[in-house]
């Protein structure tokens, strides 16, 4: 059984600085043509790609007036709701036609867009990673993220909700993040549309690190949070405190975008948006950590029922269920189909 990639919540479908005033952007999630732009006004929006008069897509030479898309083909020009607000060789505009525009918000340098087969309104919101955990912290503290610190998979065999099942999956993080330790568990808990779970480790020196002098005994830690099934947040200490974002959008019916987001705090004192040379280390552990799981999901095979260890069944039997409500019903994920085909949580 293969899980729907039609699931409801909040998707990243950008980072913030890949849409620029004027600007449009063409994109392809859901198995849908889109197009992204950000108007006078600075807010981006995201409406289907073609125009509702005779079909031409407004990423192939579309052009931004104010806050309104303009047709290459005609002219034509619509507002960000879809709505047709003018037709240069006519009088009035028309009124019966309508292009789909999708919910869409901007946080943390990142612009999420809302995907629900019911067309709902956004059920819960995206959270400010700042603010989320709880320590009183605020973007200031922290430098840039884009450029430096992000990265892009496209088109990967991936579905989102392999992300969300990591924050169960203790034993992972000797085979695949090469800890020396698995790591001791201190919350997870589920609310309506969050998931978090806390863990605690002790991070013992490589003996590279060891014969090289540098063999301290460092204890971190992470918080983190997944809202929805598509986006996992996260906030590590130890050897510095950095914060992270991974968002998994479906492509298609087999594909899905994955990016990788990270903050880092910043060093006493300086106050430039970029990260300084002697973190950059740093980030290339946090990428090859990110990049190590991407390689198990990449090729990962969903099972339904899973054969389960006995220590882990409560994590992945509570988040399985948890997670059902984020798909249509009927839908493959749902609860609804496995109970179908004969299948128990």
């Amino acid at each position: 059984m293969a899980l729907s990639m039609r699931p409801t919540g909040w998707f990243q479908v950008a980072w913030s600085a890949d849409v620029l005033v004027g600007e449009v952007v063409r994109l392809h999630y859901f198995d849908t043509e889109l197009i992204a732009y950000r108007g006078s006004t600075g807010e981006v929006h995201v409406l289907d790609a073609y125009c509702e008069h005779l079909g031409a897509h407004l990423g192939h030479g579309g052009t931004v007036r104010g806050d309104h898309i303009v047709c290459p083909f005609h002219g034509w020009e619509w507002d960000r709701n879809g709505r047709n607000v003018r037709i240069p060789y006519q009088e009035r505009p028309n009124r019966a036609r309508r292009i789909r525009a999708w919910p869409v918000t901007e946080r943390n340098e990142a612009v999420f867009l809302w995907h629900d087969t019911s067309n709902r309104d956004p059920l819960y919101e995206v959270p400010d990673i700042f603010a989320l955990f709880g320590d009183d912290a605020d973007a200031g503290q922290y430098y840039r993220a884009h450029p430096e610190c992000v990265l892009l998979r496209e088109r990967l065999p991936v579905h989102p909700q392999y992300v969300i099942e990591n924050g169960v999956d203790f034993a992972h993080f000797v085979f695949v993040h090469r800890a020396s330790e698995m790591p001791r568990f201190t919350r997870q808990d589920f609310d309506e549309w969050r998931f978090h779970a806390d863990f605690e480790m002790t991070f013992r020196p490589s003996r590279t690190s060891a014969a090289a002098g540098d063999g301290e005994v460092v204890h971190g830690g992470t918080q983190a949070c997944n809202v929805g099934i598509s986006l996992g947040f996260s906030r590590s200490w130890g050897t510095g405190t950095m914060r992270s974002m991974i968002g998994v959008t479906p492509v298609d019916e087999n594909t899905s975008d994955i990016r990788s987001t990270t903050w880092l705090e910043r060093l006493p004192g300086d106050r430039g948006d970029a990260i300084p040379a002697e973190l950059t280390r740093r980030v290339r552990i946090a990428n090859n950590q990110f990049l190590a799981d991407v390689n198990i999901w990449a090729h990962q095979r969903y099972t339904e029922p899973p054969g389960l260890a006995t220590e882990e069944a409560r994590g992945f039997r509570q988040v399985r269920r948890w997670a059902r409500r984020f798909y249509p019903p009927g839908e493959p994920g749902s609860g609804a189909a496995e109970q179908d085909a004969g299948v128990t949580g």
